[in-house]
């Protein structure tokens, strides 16, 4: 397993998942999921993709500028963490952001998102 390759696969359906169907996103999450989104903090599938989806925007679109992983702990995790630009349908701004994903193995071969921080980056 090549971690590079994995985090780029899970950057890409992330962000194309999360411009698009937000609500798909709760696949990536389980009960012990946790999210931090601009201070708040969420638990569980339900709780973080209610957040997602009651966003107060219906169109975005993420560009990312860069993606560091690493591997994480005995249990084959991963830490990824992402910056780049949102650019909000209407504004003629993008907003810059980071945001970091610690990814678990699940016993079917592929990850879910056990913990997920996101920030706005305000300049």
């Amino acid at each position: 397993m090549d971690p590079d390759a994995v985090a780029k696969a899970f950057v890409e359906h992330y962000y194309s998942t999360f411009d698009t169907n937000r609500a798909a996103l709760a696949n990536l999450y389980q009960d012990s999921s946790m999210l931090s989104f601009e201070g708040q903090k969420f638990q569980g599938a339900q709780s973080i993709t209610a957040k997602l989806t009651s966003l107060p925007f219906q169109q975005c679109q993420h560009q990312i500028t860069t993606v560091d992983c690493q591997p994480s702990g005995p249990a084959s995790g991963m830490l990824v963490f992402v910056s780049g630009n949102l650019q909000l349908a209407g504004e003629q701004h993008a907003i810059k952001f980071s945001q970091m994903f610690h990814l678990m193995p699940t016993p079917q071969g592929s990850f879910y998102v056990l913990n997920d921080i996101f920030r706005l980056n305000y300049a």
